[in-house]
């Protein structure tokens, strides 16, 4: 039963309710905004130590122990203090050395200073001295809130590379507006390591490890999507169409077909796509909806073929493919038939 002081205290009145509710998120707004401070002028003290360490030659002017000597006396200069151990200072020249490679170093740093220390340091360790591909992912860390795990997720998906030549038609179906969010729909090629296929592969087996795997499938596919059906059944005309997968995507507020084929690119599969796409738009698509949206998957593909396969449809398509040799475990490499084989395989009808 509640103390007598505990009802007093409470009121229940809708104002009353409402502007506690107002200030629990003024009071966590502040929080958030206290923590950016921190983290900003921790980012900055980290980045000027970083190019103190560089531009002094510290390493050849106080020896191979300097590293040592310099957490020694910070560490007893500020005794509370925890990110003063040699491989963090390490990182703190690296920091240094990879971003200030920008040409905009001061537009860098205040967009470094929103990202936690500890995402910085997983970015630093994969972005193999590129500070493009380093830049890439703190953008995308803010933009998406990524979590460390999430980022360390994309990282290890080669995102970066994947973002860096998407063959998509679309600038020209789409309008301005809407085609730079529909071009992030696209990752190429798509990264399946996750999928565990232990057996020799037919169409159907690859087809169907390929489509399985849903939850991990949209996290490739990037935020927003929301699934609707597999084998999704469309009454056209006097037929029955089945698109492999129908999604719906909350940012482009659009339909979005994807269809999976495991063999090498063919201009038909454009046309077949194509359909598919107009057909979402007369069946399903809304007032409310934009254009719906086409994504092919293939083997591989020939890019110059593809490209003009493109442009010859006035549908937003797009045409990626997926890295064959990664979709076989480590731990089933000895066992399984090589790539080669697979791949002749899968050219059988």
């Amino acid at each position: 039963m509640k103390d007598v002081s505990e009802k007093v205290l409470s009121i229940y009145d809708e104002e009353y309710q409402n502007w506690i509710v107002d200030l629990k998120k003024r009071y966590k707004q502040s929080q958030i905004k206290a923590a950016i401070k921190v983290n900003s002028e921790l980012i900055q003290f980290y980045w000027s130590l970083g190019r103190d360490i560089v531009k002094m030659k510290s390493e050849s002017k106080w020896g191979s122990k300097f590293y040592e000597t310099l957490s020694k006396d910070l560490k007893e200069a500020f005794p509370d203090a925890t990110g003063f151990s040699i491989r963090n200072l390490k990182y703190m020249k690296q920091f240094y050395e990879l971003f200030s490679k920008n040409e905009i170093v001061q537009q860098v740093v205040a967009e470094l200073s929103m990202v936690p220390w500890g995402h910085i340091i997983i970015i630093i360790s994969k972005a193999n001295n590129d500070s493009k591909k380093a830049l890439f992912y703190i953008k995308k860390t803010i933009e998406n809130n990524w979590s460390r795990s999430v980022l360390s997720c994309f990282l290890d998906t080669n995102l970066y590379e994947r973002s860096q030549d998407k063959l998509t038609n679309f600038k020209a179906t789409l309008p301005e507006i809407n085609s730079d969010l529909a071009n992030e729909l696209i990752k190429d090629p798509y990264n399946f390591n996750f999928l565990a296929i232990d057996d020799r592969y037919t169409e159907k087996e690859l087809k169907d490890a390929l489509i399985n795997n849903i939850q991990k499938f949209l996290l490739e596919l990037g935020t927003g999507f929301a699934f609707i059906g597999r084998e999704y059944r469309l009454q056209v005309g006097q037929t029955e169409q089945f698109l492999d997968m129908l999604f719906y995507n909350t940012q482009a507020h659009a339909y979005v077909v994807l269809e999976v084929k495991t063999t090498t690119f063919k201009p038909e599969f454009v046309g077949q796509l194509g359909t598919y796409v107009v057909a979402v738009d007369h069946i399903l698509k809304t007032e409310r909806d934009e254009k719906t949206i086409g994504i092919l998957v293939c083997k591989d593909k020939d890019n110059v073929l593809a490209r003009y396969s493109l442009d010859s449809s006035s549908q937003p398509l797009g045409v990626s493919s997926f890295e064959l040799s990664k979709l076989i475990p480590e731990n089933f490499k000895s066992s399984l038939p090589t790539v080669e084989e697979i791949e002749n395989e899968l050219k059988l009808k």
